[in-house]
């Protein structure tokens, strides 16, 4: 069965850093487009950062995390990481990974496997 275990959330100040993982069980993360969604209570859930398949090669990200949050992945442990610099409070939410074939889509529609969440909360 396809699942996605997450990870590395947290209470963190402000400025401060977070890494997230997302390590696949079931399936090969290198064949899928993998991406960070947020979502807090009420509102709808918003991309934050993607990877493409290994073959693609390409992220992209959210104009409000760029130059802050970092997608990566390790082929090796199957594993995609989100590092999170500069946290702000407006970074609280609830975090998902999701994995789709190949190429990245803005669309949380577009995503076939989901993880079960992990909470960021960025405060003094």
């Amino acid at each position: 069965q396809a699942q996605f275990v997450e990870s590395g959330g947290g209470l963190v100040q402000p400025g401060g850093s977070l890494r997230l993982s997302c390590a696949a069980s079931g399936f090969f993360l290198d064949d899928y487009a993998i991406g960070w969604f947020r979502q807090g209570p009420g509102k709808e859930r918003e991309g934050v950062a993607c990877i493409s398949s290994s073959s693609e090669g390409r992220t992209y990200y959210a104009e409000s995390v760029k130059g802050r949050f970092t997608i990566s992945r390790d082929i090796a442990k199957d594993t995609v990481y989100l590092q999170m610099d500069s946290l702000r409070p407006g970074d609280t939410n609830t975090y998902y990974c999701a994995a789709t074939h190949g190429l990245c889509v803005p669309s949380p529609h577009a995503y076939s496997y989901w993880g079960q969440g992990t909470q960021v909360t960025v405060s003094s």
